[in-house]
């Protein structure tokens, strides 16, 4: 009877530790904006579904902070790193730091610019943004019947989607439907609603004629609407538009303010992300770029996206 209880508690003793064993996943975050909490909680709620663990770091908009927050993941030896970069332009390092310590990586939201280079093991979840600045000034110039002054609000240009999005606009204003459309201004408000509030009260100030605000988020273009408001030279039929469909952005647009934004699924880049970490930890093919379709949002289809981010 000894022997046995002895055998049953060495037995134990070794499968628990296997059973206890759940992924690490570290989670570099930019920031944590409305859109990127929505997303860093989709990737914990996946997490759970995994059975891993998340280790959720916030850079506070610190490349610098984010590349030591990195290293210590290394440093912990976790199962996989998934970064979702503050600065673009030094992805290619941290591709290089993660991939020689043969840790699986995942890019989430903002697309690496070393994208077309990325190595076996790491991988791109996130949305087409040619596609998002696209439908977003499509539906801008049908509302505008092909004719009017846009002014635009840019994310960091340090960001890829900020520069794409951008870009996005300059396109649909190219095109024979949209040729009557012009850009007159276009100022960096870095995704922040106060500062794309500052810079619509000094476009306010200096006089310059617009028809519409497009913005390369919802932030900057709730941002525009309150200086609008605050200035006092708002009216129903102003036209603004933001990128995201966040739930402020929703709730603006069910009153009427807000009249063009597009969906990205912030929690669906998280899951997706989570999940494309758990294949390559397993040694599973991963496609390069994971998508995760943007949906045009207006007022007549809003309560279709209402709840979803």
């Amino acid at each position: 009877m000894k022997k046995l209880l002895i055998a049953a508690a060495v037995t134990a003793t070794l499968i628990a530790p296997l059973a206890a064993q759940a992924e690490k996943i570290g989670l570099a975050m930019a920031q944590q904006d409305t859109f990127l909490t929505i997303l860093k909680n989709g990737t914990l709620e996946a997490g759970k579904k995994f059975g891993a663990t998340v280790q959720v770091e916030d850079a506070g908009n610190d490349v610098g902070k984010q590349l030591s927050q990195i290293q210590n993941m290394i440093a912990q030896k976790v199962d996989a790193i998934i970064v979702n970069p503050v600065d673009t332009d030094a992805t290619p390092k941290i591709t290089k730091m993660v991939s020689d310590a043969k840790i699986p990586l995942v890019y989430v939201n903002r697309k690496p610019v070393d994208f077309a280079k990325l190595p076996a093991g790491v991988a791109f979840v996130a949305s087409d943004e040619k596609v998002s600045g696209t439908v977003q000034t499509q539906q801008v110039c049908k509302l505008l019947n092909g004719k009017g002054n846009l002014l635009v609000l840019m994310g960091e240009l340090s960001n890829e989607a900020a520069r794409t999005r951008t870009q996005d606009i300059e396109d649909v204003v190219k095109t024979p439907e949209c040729s009557g459309l012009k850009i007159v201004d276009k100022r960096e408000g870095a995704w922040d609603r106060t500062k794309g509030q500052d810079i619509m009260t000094n476009w306010l100030s200096s006089g310059v004629k617009f028809d519409a605000i497009v913005a390369n988020n919802d932030e900057m273009a709730l941002g525009a609407i309150n200086a609008l408001k605050a200035a006092k030279k708002w009216t129903p039929t102003s036209i603004v538009a933001g990128i995201d469909a966040t739930p402020d952005a929703l709730a603006s647009m069910k009153v009427g303010d807000l009249k063009v934004t597009v969906f990205q699924n912030a929690a669906g880049q998280g899951a997706g992300a989570v999940e494309a970490a758990m294949k390559l930890i397993k040694k599973q093919p991963v496609e390069r770029f994971v998508n995760v379709p943007f949906e045009l949002v207006t007022p007549q289809n809003l309560s279709k996206y209402a709840g979803k981010n």
